[in-house]
């Protein structure tokens, strides 16, 4: 299957990718590329693609496409912040005509990537199922929910949209990021030998590796329409709900450092325990594998490897808004967070 993975060159793109081509499929990247430059040195670099924003896409730019996985986007809550109005028009308005787009240029499976987040405050531990109601806290997590609601609205005979919600990712990619919370803890205690909490960490946290959101993937794009056609899927497992206290002690008991509470810190709101099984009933044979622990051990052989150092933690390679301002002040990007001259320049 020819199969258009948008964000390719990001953090879960880079390994999505590559995943999706060694499972036998003609993978077309496409990206802007806006974090050339902020590779970590994982050993699969994102291969070649297309270069363009999604925003400027037409049906005639996909000619050939069979599926698209859509996972482009302003990619976290501090993203989103950075102008609401923006986010809405890259997460959501750009997405819907990227969707029309593909519909029109007769692409049969969309899948889009999008969070747990939606779920923002559910004030309860129960864990909430796709039908639970959506309390989206956050710009970002307001754009998922309008963009999938839109999305489904599209489907047709021709046209089978489905939605990853996926938990918070964790993992090692060759455009690692760090502002994410297992890779940011475990951070913390490989430059600092500290855990550095900056909330009282009781707050629900579903976690999910890029690799099993790629294996998920991977079954959303093969499955029979029929199974996935205009559905949302929670991606994770029930046994990887933690508080963010608990991935703080599986960080200490992996590293030997002690956890420390920052200053002024205090409850987050966003807590959500999340219902995985309608994945599990569907993909009966889809094992995600990986679990905190095993994470956290990945992620301080690989800052190892690397010699990943405080300055660089603290820097602008591996934290997404850091990144976008750093290019903003230089003026390489407007305000619409558009190149002002070529990304190859990066």
């Amino acid at each position: 299957m020819r199969v258009l993975v948008t964000g390719d060159h990001g953090y879960i793109g880079s390994v999505l990718a590559p995943a999706l081509a060694a499972a036998g499929h003609d993978v077309v990247g496409f990206d802007t590329r806006l974090f050339d430059g902020c590779d970590f040195g994982a050993d699969e670099q994102p291969a070649a693609g297309r270069v363009g924003d999604v925003r400027d896409v037409a049906a005639r730019d996909l000619a050939g496409i069979e599926a698209i996985v859509h996972l482009a986007a302003l990619s976290n809550d501090p993203l989103g912040d950075l102008d609401r109005a923006l986010t809405e028009r890259i997460n959501c308005d750009a997405t819907l005509r990227f969707a029309r787009a593909a519909r029109e240029a007769g692409v049969r499976r969309f899948v889009f990537a999008s969070s747990c987040s939606m779920y923002g405050a559910s004030g309860t531990d129960d864990a909430l199922d796709e039908l639970a109601p959506l309390r989206p806290l956050t710009p970002y997590a307001e754009s998922k929910v309008r963009a999938e609601e839109g999305l489904f609205e599209l489907e047709d005979e021709g046209f089978v949209p489905v939605s990853m919600r996926n938990a918070t990712a964790f993992g090692v990619s060759a455009r690692l990021r760090l502002d994410i919370v297992l890779n940011n803890l475990a951070a913390w205690a490989h430059t600092t030998g500290r855990i550095r909490l900056l909330s009282d960490g009781i707050a629900w946290r579903p976690l999910v590796h890029i690799r099993d959101i790629a294996r998920a993937a991977l079954a959303l794009i093969e499955a029979d329409e029929e199974r996935v056609r205009g559905e949302a899927f929670n991606v994770g497992t029930d046994a990887r709900n933690y508080r963010v206290r608990e991935l703080a002690e599986i960080v200490s008991a992996v590293s030997g450092c002690e956890i420390e509470v920052a200053e002024g810190s205090s409850a987050d709101d966003r807590s959500y325990r999340v219902d995985f099984s309608k994945l599990a009933r569907t993909f009966p044979d889809l094992e995600l594998e990986w679990d905190a622990e095993r994470g956290a051990r990945e992620l301080f052989d690989a800052y190892r490897r690397v010699g990943l150092t405080l300055e660089e933690f603290e820097g602008n390679r591996y934290i997404r808004i850091r990144r976008l301002m750093s290019l903003l002040a230089d003026g390489r990007l407007d305000g619409d967070l558009r190149w002002r001259r070529a990304s190859s320049d990066s």
